[in-house]
């Protein structure tokens, strides 16, 4: 990777197992964006730490999961966007039905859906529990990025048989690419579907 990595969770945390912990320990330039609460996730403070981080590491690919993908979406109207070099945004979460699922509320605002003035993709699954792959599509749209389809992958999680993710590298390394040749132009999902695996 030629830019620093910076790995963003969702809700808990990624714990012992999960993809993103694996790709903090196979890339020397990756580091956590480390919150006080894990487990109560507040936007503005969450959002304040990812702030941090971009600043200190301007160019920087984001590799976010679950709500951390809606964290991360949430730089598109902040005054370090410019600084994102690119955004992996794996599981994207339904803020809503997290709060459902999880039988309490929790305080992270409305779901972002404007243009995302940086590179980014979207990664999907068409039965994760948190987000249906129609909304995500949706999204992904608004975003104006593309989003890939890993078919029946639930939260693309350790519970799901997410471990250690070669093809997450394969991903970043093609937003790195598209970040190396200029701005981020607006982007069809419909082109960039992949097809879910049989």
């Amino acid at each position: 990777m030629t830019r620093p990595v910076l790995v963003v969770p969702g809700l808990n945390g990624s714990g012992d197992g999960h993809w993103q912990r694996h790709w903090l320990e196979d890339w020397e330039d990756a580091q956590l964006v480390e919150q006080s609460d894990w487990t109560n996730p507040e936007a503005g403070r969450w959002q304040h730490r990812l702030e941090q981080a971009v600043i200190a590491n301007p160019g920087a690919v984001i590799v976010a999961h679950s709500l951390g993908t809606m964290l991360t979406a949430r730089l598109a109207t902040s005054p370090v966007a410019p600084l994102v070099g690119a955004a992996l945004l794996v599981a994207p979460a339904d803020i809503e039905r997290t709060s459902t699922l999880h039988a309490r509320t929790y305080d992270f605002g409305r779901i972002p859906t404007g243009p995302l003035p940086f590179p980014a993709m979207v990664v999907a699954s068409r039965d994760d529990i948190y987000m249906t792959l129609e909304k995500a599509v949706e999204l992904a749209q608004g975003w104006q990025t593309p989003l890939t389809d890993l078919g029946y992958a639930g939260h693309i999680n350790v519970a799901s048989g997410f471990g250690r993710w070669n093809q997450g590298y394969e991903f970043a390394r093609q937003l790195v690419e598209r970040a190396d040749r200029g701005p981020k132009g607006p982007q069809s999902v419909a082109d960039h579907l992949a097809a879910p695996p049989h």
